[in-house]
């Protein structure tokens, strides 16, 4: 079946792509009910982590989305008396990341490290895409193999460097021979 949420497609993009190319085909769709867009972005990346044909690259990214949308799900959202944005709502606090990212290690046999620095280089990745449109893709797929930690820089420096920081991404690693 199509998973739905809200009125978007969670899962089944290619298989909704036949059916409209396709009218004759029956098909069923199943509806999902979660409180908020970060709940919605967990399950997206839990059922794609559930796949065997993942690249490295994709696995890491997965699970970095997947903490990011969980500790904004996680997060005090206001209650009846205060909005979320008068009562420091979708502020995180440092227990409950701890504790998030203590969650999502044990479930995937990771270190809380490992998850912390998955959430780095999904950041990284999302920063690059941004300045650099079509790089998403290539680190993903392993077309070009930067460091994570090179990645992870992409999203910590200023936004005017991140375009020069994601073309160097490209570059291959290990070419420290100076040109004369």
């Amino acid at each position: 079946p199509l998973i739905v949420w809200d009125g978007t497609i969670l899962d089944g993009h290619n298989r909704y792509e036949i059916i409209q190319k396709h009218p004759e085909l029956t098909y069923a769709v199943h509806k999902l009910s979660f409180a908020n867009r970060y709940e919605a972005l967990s399950w997206i990346c839990k059922n794609q982590l559930g796949r065997r044909n993942l690249t490295p690259q994709q696995k890491k990214y997965l699970i970095g989305q997947r903490y990011e949308a969980e500790k904004q799900a996680d997060a005090f959202h206001g209650n009846q008396h205060t909005l979320s944005d008068e009562s420091g709502g979708d502020k995180v606090c440092h227990h409950q990341k701890a504790k998030t990212r203590r969650r999502i290690a044990e479930e995937i046999g990771m270190s809380q490290g490992y998850v912390q620095n998955a959430s780095s280089f999904a950041k990284g990745v999302d920063a690059a895409e941004e300045a650099l449109p079509g790089i998403k893709q290539e680190i993903l797929t392993g077309t070009i193999k930067p460091t994570a930690s090179a990645v992870a820089a992409v999203a910590k420096a200023a936004p005017e460097e991140r375009p020069q920081l994601a073309a160097a991404l490209k570059k291959p690693r290990g070419n420290t021979k100076q040109e004369p």
